[in-house]
């Protein structure tokens, strides 16, 4: 008896001390229990950093192309889809390919904006109160300074003082203080636009024009407004074009100019192609002046177009570069059968058109709002 009372609490004691051995945190760490707090095997490390790039232009072609997940969050840290916005550059990771190659001497041949340059952000068909679609792209203009350029609708459905107090003002209206805004066609559903030129006061133009110049850095801004019948036509013989005549001419030195206004004369979607010719006496005019970039918006979808006059035609010379950034958080309309000169075109993603521009240059970059891949970046020269 006393044999198997010994055999017993022997049996016991092994069991025990194999108990204990299993909930030892050696034991965990070595069946997994407690992997969590290690990192994990294969999580990716960041192999590239800005300093490894011979300019920012090649930081950003890798980031876009390349770059894993880690050295993306580790070129972009403000998470704001620009690579390396400040820094030195010595060398490139590895060989671009010949196509790369091609694209990156382009750019070189083209002088970078440089310290002295100004940033403004743009886009139009902006807010809705039952859309979230503003709030994402307002997290973009919260993470760029620089100008706010509104491209017209700002306020659905109707561009009243409660649409933007209620819809624009949480949103956009957090940067009103930086913001040049420009009317499109919703803010006329109220007569004579008052709920827009009630909310923005001063910085919208005078009642019943809607038309201002101003210069930014070595850049002269044009905000027009397409809404011609609203304000006296846009023809020979019309106020605001006798106005845009006079003050091109005036600022004929300046290096570089921008025009911008809600309707595009050119344009690809199913909704609002091919664009509206009314504005053409407005592009004529700007053309004739050697103007360099027009902005519009009205279809709700990004474009970007080639040079071109205000026939349509291709023009690298002396042609005027629009794009369509109707991308500010409204509902988005399809692009089928895009038109001639459409270089790059997008109608599946809200999000703001970047520019810097610099000394008889500009860089152009859109960004996307959070979750979403596409982009769109390059740089020209001023005429």
């Amino acid at each position: 008896m006393a044999v198997r009372i010994l055999l017993v609490l022997a049996a016991f004691a092994v069991l025990y001390s194999c108990v204990q051995a299993s909930s030892s945190p050696e034991r965990q760490e070595k069946q997994g229990g407690m992997e969590e707090a290690k990192p994990k095997q294969g999580k990716e490390q960041a192999t590239v950093k800005c300093e490894d790039f011979i300019s920012r232009e090649a930081a950003q072609e890798y980031f876009d192309t390349r770059a894993t997940k880690a050295e993306r969050a580790a070129l972009d840290p403000d998470d704001n889809g620009q690579a390396c916005d400040e820094g030195s550059y010595a060398f490139a990771p590895e060989p671009t390919t010949s196509s790369s190659a091609a694209s990156s001497q382009a750019s070189r041949s083209v002088s970078d904006p440089g310290s002295s340059s100004e940033v403004v952000v743009a886009a139009g068909d902006i807010a809705a109160c039952d859309s979230s679609g503003d709030e994402a792209t307002a997290k973009l203009l919260g993470g760029i300074d620089g100008t706010v350029l509104t491209l017209g609708d700002a306020a659905y459905p109707r561009g009243s003082v409660k649409n933007f107090n209620d819809c624009y003002e949480p949103s956009w209206g957090r940067f009103k203080g930086r913001t040049r805004p420009t009317p499109g066609n919703h803010e006329y559903y109220m007569k004579g636009a008052k709920g827009y030129f009630d909310y923005f006061g001063d910085a919208a133009g005078e009642p019943g024009q809607g038309y201002y110049s101003f210069d930014l850095g070595e850049w002269h801004l044009l905000a027009l407004n397409s809404n011609c019948q609203e304000v006296g036509g846009c023809v020979d013989g019309s106020p605001q074009l006798g106005w845009l005549r006079e003050d091109l001419a005036t600022n004929n030195d300046v290096a570089c100019t921008l025009a911008y206004f809600h309707y595009p004369l050119f344009t690809s979607g199913k909704k609002r192609g091919p664009g509206y010719p009314e504005v053409k006496p407005l592009w004529e005019a700007l053309y004739a002046a050697g103007a360099d970039v027009v902005l519009s918006a009205h279809d709700h979808n990004y474009q970007r177009f080639a040079p071109q006059n205000p026939e349509g035609e291709a023009d690298r010379n002396r042609g005027i570069r629009q794009f369509v950034v109707g991308t500010g958080g409204a509902n988005l309309y399809a692009i089928v059968n895009p038109i001639g000169g459409v270089e790059v075109y997008n109608d599946e993603t809200n999000g703001v058109l970047k520019l810097t521009l610099g000394s008889k240059s500009y860089k152009w970059r859109f960004v996307s709002a959070e979750g979403e891949a596409f982009t769109d970046s390059g740089k020209a020269s001023c005429r």
